[in-house]
């Protein structure tokens, strides 16, 4: 059986995204399987994934923005900027007031920039970060811009926070941010250290917790042959693109690579920037996706296929 689509896990705690997506191959008896965004070993929540002819759409995904629920733990720091790691500082003295900790929220709210950990899977001349640093090897990291555009308590905000207390915070940020670090850095604006707990994501774009399943469910899924109703299809997914209505004739054409003329289907789309030419989607009568096409303007606007499916 063929499966095409995306599926949203809520990912278990103590497994790597790897594994996740290792377990969902056995359950669906399918190889093509990859995800979107991986999340570490402790975290949980939502890990997309990718199925079928669904995994060359990765790219095209709207994922720019995530949505995470973090415990922050003050007065301790750790190798890996989270409970996971080996203490490197403990401030038992910690007196933090919930004043003062608002205020560095809104003070690490907006655009900045950010060092990835050392306990990271980037790479750095073809060799993961957190490779060398099991190694006990620091190396120097280029830092990342990042967005954090909604930083705040997600419960009540105590008077004082002592030693490894600290609030639920719900942060919305731009891919690529490392929670793990932003608590960090908070810990040290605060002047008392401090690392991350728990960590849920609720949101990975469009891509929400409440529609996760587990592992268990996606087994209990096929083997009551309710699989469909779990899957995410790609027209669905990529509902951030325009749609294209083709024609049979027009699929057709766009299946062997054709390019169609933007007038059959009226106004242009509108352009973020003049550098990058809007995407669309062209689907079938049917409803199913057939082509991720490029717009192409000129005095002769077309539609350009650059990515078919079907």
């Amino acid at each position: 059986m063929s499966i095409s689509g995306f599926l949203v896990v809520n990912k278990p705690p103590g497994y790597t995204s790897h594994q996740v997506v290792a377990a969902a191959r056995k359950i669906l008896a399918q190889r093509q399987i990859g995800h979107t965004g991986t999340l570490d070993p402790m975290a949980t929540g939502v890990l997309v994934l990718a199925i079928g002819a669904a995994t060359k759409l990765i790219s095209f995904l709207d994922e720019g923005k995530k949505i995470y629920r973090a415990r922050l733990v003050l007065g301790l720091t750790t190798d890996t900027q989270d409970l996971s790691g080996q203490v490197i500082s403990a401030k038992t003295e910690t007196q933090i007031t919930g004043a003062k900790l608002a205020d560095a929220l809104t003070y690490f709210t907006g655009e900045q920039e950010q060092t990835p950990p050392m306990y990271s899977a980037i790479k750095v001349k073809g060799e993961p970060l957190y490779k060398l640093a099991r190694a006990g090897k620091e190396i120097d990291r280029a830092k990342r811009k990042i967005t954090i555009y909604c930083l705040q308590v997600d419960e009540p905000l105590l008077p004082v926070y002592g030693f490894k207390e600290g609030p639920a915070l719900c942060i919305e940020c731009s891919r690529g941010t490392y929670i793990r670090t932003l608590c960090h850095e908070l810990g040290a604006y605060l002047g008392c250290g401090g690392c991350m707990g728990d960590l849920v994501r609720l949101a990975s774009g469009p891509f929400r917790l409440q529609e996760a399943c587990s592992l268990q469910e996606l087994a209990q899924a096929v083997t009551e042959q309710k699989l469909a109703e779990l899957l995410i299809s790609p027209v669905d997914a990529l509902q951030h693109l325009p749609m294209l209505s083709l024609s049979e004739t027009q699929a057709e054409k766009v299946r062997h690579g054709g390019k169609l003329l933007a007038m059959e289907f009226g106004p242009p789309p509108a352009r973020e920037n003049d550098q990058t030419p809007p995407l669309g989607r062209g689907v079938s009568g049917d409803g199913r996706l057939v082509a991720i096409l490029k717009y192409q303007a000129g005095s002769t606007a077309y539609w350009q296929p650059i990515r078919v499916l079907a």
